[in-house]
């Protein structure tokens, strides 16, 4: 899997793996999309939006699809090991039980640790540690006790998996002008973005939405190469300690630009989609942060696609959003 390369990826790959996903036991589903025009959201740009609602997806976010393909193509009954703030780890453990597999997620210690009680509720053992340890730690796992390393995001399979989310956009929207998506390591951009351009989307921009304090793939398209930082975020599902390799080369392919959003701006966006009944989590917010506060560029008159990434998000932490 090392040796992947942006290359690998095709349309009929991607094509295979939506199968996939559509019919792992997993239960992916085909989240709707929405007009922006039909919610109370505000809006100062006057441009069609539709909204993907990952957020409704089985286990609360996108994961659930990179796992999917991630778990049809590796040995029933495994051994594995990954590094997860909690979506991933979430949708992770849910395989893991539904296949028998044992597993350990290893997550930062900034992590919510409701998420880890949750992941451990599934039977997979949890690991906390300094972000900055994440990958020694996994590397210890692999060559210490003999476990496989399913990475949450610099991933053939997974990235592929996620792609099916981009064709779910493409049979709603079929040729946007504009899609934006949250950047974490980059898997799940990088899984939309190859989507759309393959499937023949020449002049659609796309744009990754990182946080200020984790911009590990925009610094990774200004020195051009896959950087590594120490990360901080309210949205933690989006502060790996680096870019993935893979994610990025698909992304300096087939993305437009990254767009950084503050925490802040994290923040107001939680709560307005929360007065607007949508329950979305930090990480999952950073692409409607990045809409409504008129960072993305040229969007007057145009066909445009926001993705809200995951809902996991619990009572104990809306208590500290503004109202």
């Amino acid at each position: 899997m090392d040796e992947a390369s942006a290359d690998f990826i095709t349309l009929d790959m991607l094509r295979e793996a939506r199968k996939t996903v559509r019919n792992s036991p997993l239960g992916v589903i085909n989240t709707p999309m929405i007009p922006w025009s039909q919610t109370t959201l505000p809006l100062s740009v006057s441009c069609n939006i539709q909204i993907k609602l990952e957020n409704l997806q089985r286990t609360g976010s996108f994961k659930i699809r990179g796992v999917a393909n991630q778990f049809a193509r590796r040995p029933k009954g495994g051994h594995f090991v990954t590094l997860s703030a909690g979506n991933y780890g979430k949708s992770f453990a849910y395989a893991s039980k539904h296949f028998g597999s044992k597993g350990k997620v290893v997550m930062p210690e900034t992590a919510p640790e409701s998420r880890s009680i949750l992941i451990q509720s599934f039977g997979v053992e949890v690991e906390r540690v300094p972000t900055s340890c994440l990958i020694n730690v996994v590397n210890r796992c692999v060559q210490d006790d003999n476990m496989t390393l399913l990475h949450s995001y610099d991933d053939l399979d997974l990235i592929a998996g996620h792609a099916s989310l981009g064709m779910e956009v493409l049979e709603v929207v079929p040729e946007p002008d504009v899609v934006v998506v949250c950047c974490g390591g980059g898997g799940l951009l990088a899984g939309v973005a190859a989507a759309i351009k393959l499937s023949g989307c020449d002049k659609t921009r796309i744009y990754g939405v990182e946080p200020e304090g984790a911009c590990t793939m925009y610094k990774s398209f200004t020195e051009k190469k896959p950087v590594r930082m120490d990360t901080k975020s309210i949205a933690s599902g989006l502060a790996p300690p680096s870019a993935g390799r893979l994610p990025y080369e698909l992304c300096q392919r087939y993305v437009a630009g990254i767009i950084l959003v503050s925490d802040e701006e994290i923040k107001a966006a939680v709560s307005t989609l929360y007065r607007a009944g949508l329950v979305v989590e930090p990480s999952g917010s950073a692409a409607f942060a990045a809409i409504v506060n008129d960072k993305i560029p040229d969007m007057e008159g145009k066909n445009v696609v926001c993705i809200l990434s995951g809902g996991n998000i619990g009572k104990d932490e809306l208590a500290h959003f503004p109202d």
